[in-house]
């Protein structure tokens, strides 16, 4: 009698070992990629630091859609301009959805709402479409327009900081960018490099980035019985837990500031004035909606403060590039300071900003994608629910997209007119300036702000200062960089100098007028002339439906 029962049982011991032994494994017909190993797939050829440059030597091997089997996971790789135009900008209402990313989304409050509050991170879904509408509606050209007062003022502090404190200067650029996404997105400024808001954001977010990018990270996320395991056994989530508590008080908080000065009458133009117009028309909560505006401090603050930090890294490296720009900037600007009056005229200075997009792209892999159900591209399967990644770094450097690609020469997009919006949406991929701003409906909805706020820095910095390597360090390495989510270079030394007597005189200047606008805790006395409280536009009907 026991050999009946015994049979069957062999069957299934043998059926479960045979279906193990399948994980890790690549089916036929998935897009090509290396040799798994059984069960962990390719995870142990994912390197811990540096990834961008195996996902970039991978797709020169196996083209430009390639996958990555991790465990039970499916990677889809996307290494070049036209797999990625045809996937997720023809095809965006498949590709617009975020993979699960469980320690990400215990970080942003999947604890206390399902999917999480963090939107660059959210799940396609109601939750996020009221999002995205949100951004769509608040984050306009007349919103960008109507900040450039706030992006002078901060900009020229910048120029003055730099003046009297050159060996600061990543303090400097990261204050330039906090403060003027807060006054942007709150309308409040901070003119402090020691603010306790701009160091609790940019610690948070590094923490946040490296948490991300640990190996207890991505086991939760490929093998998601081990959630299970009590915080004790899995102290990345203990610490993504920590991390949310102070980020939802940060973002919060300050979100409810702004609704008291709404109160009071005593609210600054800021993208918040619209949210709390949208909060109205879709209801969602305050904890939302402190993350909706949140979202937009730390996207604002760190990329841009990132790609500055790239900009002067390039002219230590390239001097020849910083002496055409400069020639470019006094042909045109003469003894005045540029402004945004003189941007199609400093093209020259619009390729310098487009070429250290390219040439150092802070979302080097981009920001993982998600397929919402099966789909097939050169004769592939995708399968629903790959993480589909936008492989930006192998793109940017393609050498049949661009010759030499790991230097960083302008001259690229000399002939390019466009702004990033323009650009994003061309209809030949070969044509786009670059991938940093995303691609699809999750494409970044602020790239025209970020547009403005890098040309004014840019140009007036190089209008200003020479850029020169410190004297007694070697040059900075571009290949050394801060790892995790979102990238940027390691510090270094830099020697910033004015250019002349005349232009320290007109930076000291310029800041003194500026000041004199401002009140004893240097914030605005009043509503700059001609800037409206709010350009808040609620989408009609029939935009809800595409969104």
């Amino acid at each position: 009698m026991a050999g009946i029962w015994l049979l069957p049982l062999i069957v299934l011991f043998g059926l479960a070992v045979y279906r193990l032994l399948q994980v890790g494994r690549r089916p036929p017909n998935y897009p090509p990629g290396p040799p798994t190993l059984p069960i962990i797939g390719n995870l142990h050829q994912i390197p811990a630091e540096n990834g961008h440059i195996q996902f970039q030597k991978w797709a020169k091997e196996y083209g430009p859609v390639y996958s990555l089997i991790l465990g039970t996971k499916v990677m889809i790789v996307l290494s070049s301009d036209q797999a990625v135009k045809d996937l997720l900008d023809k095809k965006s209402s498949l590709y617009s959805s975020r993979p699960e990313t469980y320690i990400a989304q215990v970080v942003s409050g999947r604890h206390v709402v399902p999917g999480g509050y963090r939107v660059l991170l959210m799940q396609y879904g109601d939750r996020w479409r009221m999002a995205h509408r949100i951004y769509h509606s608040i984050l306009n050209i007349r919103a960008a327009k109507s900040f450039v007062p706030y992006q002078d003022l901060e900009n020229k502090q910048m120029l003055n900081g730099l003046l009297d404190e050159p060996d600061s200067f990543i303090d400097h650029l990261r204050r330039y960018s906090f403060s003027l996404t807060t006054q942007m997105t709150y309308g409040w400024r901070s003119d402090r490099l020691d603010n306790p808001k701009l160091k609790a954001l940019f610690y948070n977010l590094h923490e946040f980035s490296k948490t991300m990018g640990t190996t207890a990270a991505a086991l939760l996320d490929l093998f998601p019985p081990l959630r299970y395991l009590p915080d004790f056994m899995l102290p990345a989530r203990r610490y993504a837990k920590q991390l949310h508590t102070v980020e939802k008080a940060l973002h919060k908080g300050n979100w409810m500031e702004v609704k008291a000065k709404l109160k009071n009458g005593t609210a600054k133009p800021s993208l918040c004035v619209d949210l709390a117009k949208a909060q109205d028309t879709e209801g969602f909560s305050d904890e939302q909606a402190g993350y909706i505006a949140g979202n937009l401090l730390e996207a604002g603050s760190d990329t841009t403060a990132a790609q500055l930090v790239g900009f002067v890294q390039a002219m230590l490296l390239y001097p020849e590039v910083q002496k055409k720009a400069q020639e470019e900037i006094d042909r045109v600007c003469g003894d005045r300071m540029p402004d945004m009056d003189d941007e199609m005229d400093l093209q020259y200075i619009r390729a310098c900003i487009k070429e250290c997009h390219r040439w150092m792209p802070t979302a080097i892999m981009g920001i993982a994608h998600s397929v919402i159900k099966d789909d097939e591209y050169m004769g592939y399967k995708i399968p629903k629910d790959s993480t589909v990644v936008l492989n930006v770094w192998a793109i940017h450097m393609d050498p049949q997209r661009h010759k030499n690609p790991s230097e960083f020469s302008p001259c690229r997009y000399l002939s390019d007119l466009t702004n990033s919006i323009e650009s994003a949406q061309s209809k030949d991929p070969s044509q786009r300036d670059h991938f940093l701003f995303g691609a699809g409906r999750r494409i970044c909805q602020g790239m025209h702000i970020a547009d403005r706020s890098m040309f004014l820095a840019v140009s007036r910095m190089l209008w200003a200062f020479r850029f020169e390597p410190a004297p007694g360090h070697p040059p900075p390495d571009p290949a050394a960089l801060i790892p995790g989510m979102l990238v940027q270079p390691r510090p270094f030394p830099a020697r910033i100098v004015p250019r002349s007597e005349k232009h320290a005189h007109a930076v000291r200047d310029h800041w003194a007028e500026c000041r004199a606008l401002l009140d004893e805790e240097a914030q605005w006395r009043e509503i700059p002339r001609g800037m409206p409280l709010s350009t808040y536009e609620p989408p009609a009907a029939a935009e809800k439906e595409k969104m």
